[in-house]
């Protein structure tokens, strides 16, 4: 027989495999790291939620520091700081740990966690006494600027975890 009246076909390769449909392992892959994306997501809304407070705070410390900038009067300045900072504080401790304090021993809670301790020996000090004393007093001798300062590192600073 003649070679060349056979009727023969060149050999032909299969098709080249597809990555589509995925394999159940990649499924399982791709389910975990959506999950791990998810788990993240949460959580950092839960840190945005949380911080809410505190951002809220931050941004009424600024408008505060404008009109003083502006020309408010230091005792009204003074008053509403020392109520910010107590309710910010409310917001994240326990309302029978924070409500009762006064004089120096609202001064010590506030300096918890802060390195130099700006409200017993800085210019925070001046929180205790300031919405007490006459407006002209306050502005010869006081140090808002530093106040200030120290209002808004205790806002911006996490508080510690208390043991109980």
């Amino acid at each position: 027989m003649d070679p060349e009246l056979i009727p023969l076909r060149d050999l032909h390769l299969p098709d080249i495999l597809g990555w589509w449909p995925l394999a159940p392992g990649w499924w399982f892959l791709i389910a975990l790291a959506s999950a791990g994306a998810l788990y993240c997501l949460y959580k950092q809304f839960r840190k945005w939620r949380w911080n809410a407070a505190r951002r809220l705070a931050l941004s009424e410390l600024a408008r505060l520091r404008k009109s003083y900038e502006q020309g408010t009067d230091a005792l009204i300045l003074a008053k509403e700081i020392s109520e910010l900072l107590r309710r910010s504080m409310l917001a994240y401790a326990p309302r029978g740990e924070v409500a009762g304090l006064t004089g120096a021993g609202w001064l010590e809670w506030l300096d918890r966690g802060l390195e130099d301790r700006p409200f017993t020996e800085g210019a925070g000090r001046n929180l205790e006494s300031f919405p007490y004393r006459r407006p002209e007093s306050i502005d010869g001798d006081a140090d808002i600027k530093g106040l200030l300062d120290a209002v808004q590192r205790r806002l911006k600073k996490p508080l510690p975890e208390v043991s109980s």
